[in-house]
């Protein structure tokens, strides 16, 4: 099964930096994205192409608030890109270079918001092991379909902190004649009274490197506004790496993949302990580089350009 730690992960590399400097830093980080014209290696496996649901498992206690918070981003996805400001739908239309660059690619991906599962009784209680949530994933896996579950505020992970997120693939049930599919799944975790400061990040204050203040969330819900950066970066590493076998450097079990081959990058100008010159909501303060539907505004993580060998942002 492959996987992939999200914004911890990432958010490590940029605090070993910090330790020699923020100018070493930042030029190393700039060694690592924009100086290696190869950085992702294609390993000749599928990418994620056709029209593909995504399954949401709410996972505990979640207000329908935060629901919408999290619904409205996957629907963000497919929306039309507007020629008027960034957008989420403009983002995510960078992971397109990828199929371009794959043989195995038949049809462009295209997602779009499935089915919302509610399981507010902890059906395998509140601490769970990443083998719970591959169960979780395995039950309510379909073809077609990328099951994301979502744990709340108190429910523990194993892993959870050293990781925020990850991604993998299940079988799926079986099926008529017998036969059985890999289909991918997301696991995030929010992180709103578990270690914000390294899983929340900039919308909390970091727990090691430089005490910049946190920035305001966009959604005013600190764990929510997390999560959406975790899921986007593993939602861009589903579809680019979704078996183990696609865009990936490093180790199979913890592969740079295209979100987290550009870590702590939200805009330009950034560089550790900073996240760069951010949109700013003149009513609320709050910091954002994306829009959504619904009058929505979000945080997004810079993500490699594999046509360009640079971390592409929005703003």
């Amino acid at each position: 099964m492959a996987s992939s730690a999200t914004h911890f992960c990432f958010f490590l590399v940029f605090l070993v930096c910090m330790s020699v400097g923020e100018s070493l830093a930042s030029r190393k980080l700039q060694e690592l994205v924009v100086d290696q014209p190869n950085l992702l290696k294609y390993h000749n496996g599928p990418l994620l192409s056709g029209k593909f649901a995504i399954n949401l498992l709410w996972y505990g206690s979640f207000k329908p608030a935060q629901k919408a918070i999290v619904a409205d981003f996957v629907a963000s996805l497919s929306a039309p890109v507007k020629r008027s400001g960034p957008s989420v739908a403009a983002w995510w239309k960078t992971t397109e270079k990828y199929f371009n660059k794959s043989a195995n690619a038949r049809r462009p991906l295209f997602l779009s918001l499935g089915k919302q599962i509610a399981d507010e009784r902890y059906s395998l209680g509140k601490s769970l092991s990443q083998a719970q949530i591959a169960k979780l994933a395995s039950a309510n896996s379909q073809l077609g379909a990328v099951t994301v579950i979502l744990t709340s505020a108190d429910v523990t992970v194993t892993g959870f902190c050293s990781v925020c997120g990850k991604h993998g693939s299940v079988a799926t049930p079986s099926v008529s004649g017998g036969r059985r599919y890999k289909t991918p799944y997301i696991w995030v975790g929010n992180s709103e009274t578990q270690c914000p400061g390294q899983c929340a990040w900039p919308f909390h204050q970091p727990i090691y490197g430089p005490q910049s203040p946190p920035l305001v969330a966009p959604n005013n819900d600190v764990g929510l506004d997390g999560m959406i950066i975790n899921l986007a970066s593993l939602l861009a590493g589903t579809a680019t790496n979704p078996f183990g076998n696609g865009f990936f450097q490093g180790p199979a079990s913890a592969p740079l993949e295209a979100a987290s081959a550009c870590p702590g990058i939200y805009a330009k100008g950034a560089y550790p302990g900073y996240a760069g010159d951010l949109l700013l909501d003149k009513t609320s303060g709050a910091s954002y580089n994306a829009n959504g539907v619904n009058g929505r505004k979000y945080l997004l993580p810079a993500l490699y350009d594999p046509s360009t060998s640079t971390c592409y942002t929005l703003v």
